[in-house]
């Protein structure tokens, strides 16, 4: 199973609960050059690559510097989730994105800006059920898992997630009202 490489503040919304959605358009490195689904469950790999504050909510900012604070040495990655893609929608409209600007932790200029890059290729959204490991994993850093990419096959890690014991970052409850905001600001969403 693939790890969605993604910044550590986000990973942290997801695996808290604070966000159910992640915003996508890819890297510089993606296959075809474009953001493709992989499978429909993924690791969360948290990374501090081209994460900046100021690109965050202000409430949200002080975790960027938790995040590097705690991130194991040497480059060391620390999964502590994973995820299943529960519904999605490309979106090219800046009206799609401000509509989503109160599900997530980036400021609403960086939000709009990633819509704006590759212009020919639309923003991803992916509606995320996120799963917190009872005891993260520690795995060392490769050189094959460094660059601009959003999908990385990280060793040591089992093909089934679901096979560890982890939790659900939100109830049930929780989590389809969460669900039902999101869909009401993004119609296009779907399972």
């Amino acid at each position: 199973m693939p790890a969605l490489k993604e910044w550590a503040v986000i990973v942290r919304a997801l695996l808290t609960g604070e966000q159910i959605i992640d915003v996508r358009k890819g890297g510089l490195r993606e296959t075809d050059r474009h953001f493709s689904l992989e499978a429909p469950a993924f690791w969360l790999y948290p990374t501090a690559e081209h994460q900046q504050p100021e690109l965050i909510k202000p409430a949200y900012r002080r975790w960027v510097a938790a995040e590097i604070a705690a991130a194991p040495p040497d480059r060391g990655i620390r999964i502590g989730g994973w995820a299943q893609v529960v519904a999605s929608a490309t979106i090219t409209e800046p009206d799609d994105i401000a509509a989503l600007d109160s599900k997530l932790i980036w400021t609403q200029d960086y939000a709009a800006s990633r819509l704006h890059w590759k212009r020919r290729d639309p923003l991803w959204v992916l509606a995320l059920r996120v799963h917190r490991l009872d005891e993260p994993i520690e795995l060392p850093f490769k050189d094959a898992y460094a660059g601009c990419t959003s999908w990385v096959d990280l060793e040591g890690l089992p093909d089934d997630p679901a096979s560890l014991a982890s939790e659900p970052a939100l109830t049930d409850t929780s989590f389809e009202a969460r669900m039902k905001l999101v869909a009401d600001a993004l119609p296009a969403l779907t399972p």
